[in-house]
């Protein structure tokens, strides 16, 4: 074990209290467990990732198991036919598999999660935090959506009001994402197979018993102007709608973190987890999609189209097809399991975003368990507030802020990297980053922008319609663009100086271990930078905190060295 001290720090200010003895930083309960912290602001370490890569996969893949995607695939469909709402949900799932490629790779290589991707990635450190609100807003969006869901289900199945509904469909959650992934991982792993079988079983019947349903589904118009034939208006804006989804890719990642490293023993293991749990998540999204489509035509003629996009009763009709006695039972069942997968997925995650996001802003950290309470407590208003009936126009007007950011990400990962834009690979800690990088902050500022005129009709209807595609293309193409302007000298403040070698001789990141001199607590070496103020090494966490420094490291001629770190395959 490698040991770098320097002498006596100055005092810090604690998030948790000081020691009188030695001014020492140190954190409340809550932020020192690992088992609740999950590692939440920093790289995730060796001696923390035990899981097998079957497992790491399976506990990202459940947290897929949401049913929003059968109300998003009713509503494309109800809006836009059967042809249009094909289109566009393929046409965005492809979208969304190819752009969660990269990001799901360096997220396992570098052990990290979006957020800590996102700074290393063209946003830089500050530059990060808007995108932490990106993120965050994701997951109370589609909380607040799933939660109606379950609160629907408890209404039909068991008379519990909607108001009441949604207070207990956030309150059930919290118990499950306070242990984190230690927890999580048990639960979506044993209810993975009961969630699998009782979602295919009503189309299995259907199949079985109503054959010819699936060929009438091909004319279904819902309510579109232009009946069940393609409509361009109606593909871009059903696409849009899809897209929003774009950002759970984000969710995912907050799982592979977790992955053991990659070595030609587990090789192929590795990468069938990664693309599988990673952008593969879309395929089984997008299958979700359609069948929500095909539901809500199944159930138009007796529910109407109002609720035909409502999984619960999409799921009530599905079931009486085979159990007709139980079937509100079990689809109430499958509805409450459905969001209880889920919903433990985007408050873990939303609590990661949170704590990045004040973690920068106020230098302080009491914990991410702090944050799933607001995490949840911001989507119960939402849910109060009725926010599954405005679904395609929140959800529509999301993509294009959600779409803006990937694309740039994306960018500097498969194009600035391998031209040598932007260095090989991901820096995430503060020590070493300009507060703002231009080339992923502001190519995101600006195809932001753009897509959002255009979706506020800026460019007429078809300027709308494609507003999402708009700001995709556009963060791709501005974000190489910026970094040969910048010639990439944003992306790296200062070069990583320690002793201690980053890589081991295997190649992979160093598993030896250094203590902080602000905390005089141990952390792998990727996770440990140099600090001129406190005159030692510092972690990756402690130096996101202090607030004395004013980064005075990253002052002077070093501060345009280019990094020659390498990192294996």
């Amino acid at each position: 074990m490698t040991e770098i001290v320097g002498k006596e720090a100055p005092p810090a200010v604690a998030d948790g209290g000081t020691d009188g003895t030695n001014g020492k930083r140190t954190y409340n309960d809550w932020a020192k467990n690992d088992t609740l912290e999950d590692y939440s602001l920093r790289y995730a370490p060796k001696s923390f990732r035990r899981w097998t890569p079957y497992v790491v996969a399976t506990t990202a893949l459940g947290g897929i198991a949401y049913l929003a995607d059968f109300a998003i695939g009713g509503s494309i469909a109800i809006s836009n036919g059967f042809s249009s709402a094909l289109v566009a949900i393929l046409t965005a799932a492809v979208v969304i598999f190819l752009t969660g490629i990269p990001i799901s790779y360096y997220s396992a290589k570098y052990s990290i999660d979006m957020d800590l991707l996102t700074r290393g990635a063209g946003f830089g450190y500050l530059g990060s935090t808007l995108t932490s609100v990106i993120y965050a807003s994701f997951t109370f969006i589609f909380f607040a959506l799933e939660g109606s869901i379950m609160a629907q289900a408890l209404e039909l199945g068991l008379h519990i009001p909607l108001a009441v509904g949604y207070l207990i469909c956030s309150v059930i959650i919290l118990p499950l994402v306070i242990y984190g992934m230690t927890a999580l991982s048990k639960m979506q792993v044993w209810t993975q197979p009961v969630w699998l079988v009782l979602m295919v079983a009503p189309f299995v019947s259907i199949a079985i018993q109503e054959p010819g349903k699936f060929s009438e589904f091909t004319h279904f118009a819902g309510n579109s102007p232009t009946g069940s034939g393609i409509s361009m208006l109606g593909v871009g804006a059903g696409a849009g709608v899809a897209l929003s989804l774009i950002a759970q890719i984000g969710e995912q990642v907050d799982y592979l973190r977790f992955m053991p490293d990659k070595t030609p023993e587990n090789g192929r293991k590795w990468w069938a987890a990664v693309l599988s749990a990673g952008p593969g998540w879309v395929v089984l999204g997008a299958a979700k999609q359609i069948g929500g489509a095909f539901l809500a035509f199944y159930i138009a003629g007796s529910v109407g189209l109002a609720k035909a996009n409502e999984p619960i009763q999409q799921y009530v009709s599905g079931f009486k097809t085979f159990a007709a006695p139980i079937a509100l039972g079990l689809a109430t069942f499958f509805v409450i399991l459905s969001q209880i997968k889920i919903n433990s997925t985007n408050a873990y995650s939303g609590s990661l975003s949170w704590s990045n996001f004040f973690s920068r802003l106020t230098h302080r950290h009491p914990g991410r368990v702090v944050y799933i309470f607001l995490n949840v407590g911001i989507a119960l208003a939402l849910m109060e507030g009725g926010v599954f009936g405005f679904l395609n126009t929140v959800l529509g007007f999301y993509s294009n802020v959600a779409i803006a950011w990937i694309g740039a990400v994306v960018a500097d990962l498969v194009i600035n990297k391998p031209l040598k834009l932007s260095p090989s690979y991901i820096e995430f800690k503060r020590a070493h980053l300009y507060n703002f990088n231009p080339v992923g902050f502001g190519s995101m500022l600006i195809a932001s922008a753009v897509s959002i005129a255009a979706y506020f009709h800026a460019f007429g209807e078809y300027g709308k319609a494609y507003s999402p595609f708009i700001a995709l293309f556009l963060a791709m193409a501005l974000s190489p663009l910026f970094a040969v302007l910048t010639k990439g000298k944003y992306y790296i403040a200062r070069v990583d100086d320690l002793a201690e070698p980053l890589l081991g001789a295997d190649g992979l990141p160093s598993a030896a271990v250094l203590t902080c001199t602000v905390c005089t607590t141990e952390f792998e070496r990727p996770d440990v930078a140099s600090c001129p103020f406190h005159s030692g090494a510092i972690c990756s966490l402690c130096c996101s905190l202090e607030k004395d420094c004013h980064d005075s490291c990253k002052s002077g001629p070093v501060a345009l060295a280019m990094p020659t770190v390498r990192s294996a395959d």
